[in-house]
């Protein structure tokens, strides 16, 4: 396993954060971590890997996993994200309460929603010949194409996902758009939904967005 440091220490000490350089779940932590400015590891490691440790700190066998310093481990990137932007009042991603928390999930749904739709057709177009089922892989981007149309429609004009500043919102949906990039080219989002493409252009102005570019 490789591991990686952050700089700019915060009060949330000691923390590990397990997983690949593709998922974009991992990005999406990655980025608030960097976001946030916490201090963290990062070890790489995959539950495809043979040797994997992921489930010894993930019952499901699924990264992002963020390990605690007193050993105990969160999963879920939405619940890893949560719990960062809460533990420090710098640089606030998710509102606090109210419509505008539920609205800045709602969007972090829909981003999510892509990448799980994206990866499910993927894990199914590398099934064997005579076991992949093509309808189903159709379907999976078909939710693609149609959660991308929403995604546009309710980005319009603004300048962010939500509200006049940079959040979680827009986190999400560049780690969907980024992973639709890396493993689905053929899905010309940019062409088709122009304000897409300049809103992913803006994010990958920031650090953060540079610096975890999914990658095999």
């Amino acid at each position: 396993m490789l591991y990686f440091s952050r700089l700019n220490p915060s009060s949330l000490l000691n923390m590990k954060l397990i997983g690949s350089l593709t998922s974009p779940y991992v990005r999406k932590a990655r980025i608030v971590l960097a976001e946030k400015k916490i201090d963290y590891e990062f070890v790489l490691d995959s539950p495809w890997m043979a040797n994997s440790q992921v489930p010894a700190h993930n019952p499901l066998g699924k990264v992002p996993v963020l390990v605690l310093d007193d050993g105990s481990s969160l999963y879920d990137s939405r619940v890893i994200v949560e719990y960062l932007d809460t533990g420090t009042p710098n640089n606030r991603l998710i509102p606090s309460s109210g419509r505008e928390r539920i609205t800045t999930k709602r969007w972090q749904a829909l981003g999510d929603g892509i990448c799980d739709a994206a990866a499910t057709a993927l894990l199914e177009s590398r099934r064997p010949e005579g076991e992949k089922s093509p309808s189903w892989i159709a379907r999976q981007r078909g939710k693609v194409v149609a959660a991308l149309s929403a995604v546009a429609d309710d980005l319009g004009e603004q300048p962010w996902c939500h509200g006049n500043s940079f959040s979680l919102a827009d986190i999400a949906i560049g780690c969907a758009l980024g992973y639709l990039a890396f493993r689905f080219p053929d899905i010309d989002w940019r062409d088709s939904h122009p304000n897409l493409g300049r809103l992913y252009d803006k994010l990958m102005l920031r650090p953060s967005f540079i610096d975890t570019v999914p990658h095999d």
